[in-house]
């Protein structure tokens, strides 16, 4: 991301593990943001944003993964392709070069490589970009990964893509719903962002997998908050950690039966009272509030 791109403000909401209310939020800021805003459903393994939102998709395509197709009458087996590819997914056996386009990361190397131009591109069905609106005045975006491929990565780059080019030509913000967790999925979905939200529960379980977030994107040197779901619960480690750390908790969001009814009706949680959405709506204008150019100087 240009650290000097202002028109935009991106926030990605994140977790250290499923479960935390992460998609509760998103769901929620999205609905009182006051200005135009884009929902982007970045968990593509396990997409429920718009189970929330209920949009209405008016454009669906498939997503390929550009990988190897072998010319067999023009290979040499010279296995520069093999040497180079890390992930073993082209690979010299016997007197055959064999592709193995499930292992394939799409780099494109072994095809740059090739002296002979044996190698020629395919492709492999990564998943589903879907796109369109809800409630008239949020645009949504959303990745589905295929089942059974064990990449998300090059997807999530994909629905990215897509965002920065509809954040270029509309004057909207954009909120995150990135996949839970650390690994890799999880930095992919954050690393444009220019605010982390970490949503936790004070419990021990919650306040383990947060502080493995909060090390985890701490290296990325992007401003962290936090929102604390089922406030109530568990004990005060979470609390403390914060004020160790100094991250800013924005909001509390109380453990309420009615809260967890909600959710399992596909309800979003800001509109169920008035003192909830207060309570996002202030939460939204903190997060609008935010300067990016004292962030960045």
């Amino acid at each position: 991301m240009d650290p000097k791109r202002k028109s935009n403000l991106i926030v990605s909401i994140a977790s250290g593990k499923g479960g935390t209310g992460k998609t509760t939020v998103s769901a929620s800021l999205a609905c009182v943001w006051k200005k135009p805003v884009l929902a982007v459903d970045l968990d593509v393994e396990e997409p429920n944003l718009h189970l929330f939102l209920n949009p209405e998709i008016s454009h669906q395509e498939k997503i390929y993964l550009e990988t190897p197709v072998v010319d067999e009458s023009k290979c040499t087996l010279c296995r520069m392709c093999s040497d180079l590819c890390q992930f073993q997914a082209i690979k010299v056996m016997g007197e055959t070069l064999l592709t193995f386009t499930e292992m394939c990361h799409g780099c494109g190397g072994c095809l740059a490589i090739c002296p002979e131009k044996a190698l020629s591109p395919g492709q492999r069905e990564l998943g589903i970009l879907s796109q369109g609106s809800s409630l008239g005045k949020i645009s949504f975006l959303m990745g589905s990964l295929r089942v059974g491929e064990a990449m998300s990565p090059p997807l999530m780059t994909i629905v990215k893509k897509r965002m920065m080019e509809i954040l270029g030509k509309e004057r909207a913000d954009a909120i995150i719903d990135a996949p839970p967790g650390v690994s890799c999925p999880a930095v992919c979905a954050v690393m444009d962002s220019d605010l982390i939200i970490l949503v936790t529960e004070p419990t021990p379980f919650g306040f383990h997998d947060f502080r493995l977030a909060w090390e985890s994107f701490s290296s990325m040197g992007k401003p962290m908050a936090v929102v604390i779901n089922r406030a109530g619960l568990g004990d005060s480690s979470v609390y403390r950690f914060c004020d160790e750390k100094k991250l800013p908790i924005l909001a509390s969001i109380p453990y309420d039966r009615n809260i967890a009814q909600a959710y399992s009706k596909g309800q979003v949680v800001a509109r169920l009272s008035p003192e909830l959405e207060h309570k996002f709506s202030d939460l939204a204008r903190e997060l609008q509030g935010y300067d990016r150019e004292a962030a960045y100087a």
